[in-house]
């Protein structure tokens, strides 16, 4: 039975989908499934922004397929790990966790590499170089969970 890892950022279009195709790219799709979702509403059945799919594309990661969705409790049992973006979406979540168990799901992605920064900044907002930015601090953090994944070391 494969893992399945749920990428969680605010609106499902700059950051997640970035971080579901960049996972994606470095695991055994027969091993492990990647998706993503949103906390927030707004962008709902939306493909990922045109930045994060531009950014994506400049390093071979084509995530125009995707389509946002918000994150919701069902989560919890689909999905083996939850990695959010941010505190504030690691917040959000973690309120609809009912267990113990739920709870142990969550994480911060930044939490998996060892770096000054323990949030990815939301692009929407910032210059272009945002979004090259938010790529490779995923990408570092996506190289350690999927080597992570290999030994076993998840948990």
């Amino acid at each position: 039975m494969p893992v399945k890892i749920l990428m969680v950022c605010l609106g499902n279009i700059c950051r997640s989908p970035l971080a579901e195709g960049i996972l994606q790219s470095k695991v055994d799709p027969k091993k492990v499934i990647v998706e993503s979702a949103g906390t927030g509403s707004w962008h709902i059945g939306n493909r990922p922004d045109e930045r994060s799919i531009a950014v994506g594309l400049k390093h071979g990661i084509d995530i125009r397929y995707q389509r946002c969705r918000q994150f919701t409790k069902v989560d919890f049992d689909r999905f083996d790990f939850i990695y959010t973006m941010d505190k504030s979406n690691y917040s959000r979540v973690l309120t609809l966790a009912d267990t113990k168990e739920k709870e142990m799901k969550v994480k911060l992605i930044l939490d998996e590499i060892a770096i000054d920064v323990n949030e990815v900044p939301d692009p929407y907002y910032g210059g272009e170089n945002g979004f090259e930015e938010v790529y490779q601090m995923l990408d570092l953090a996506c190289d350690a969970i999927a080597k992570n994944l290999k030994t076993g070391n998840n948990a």
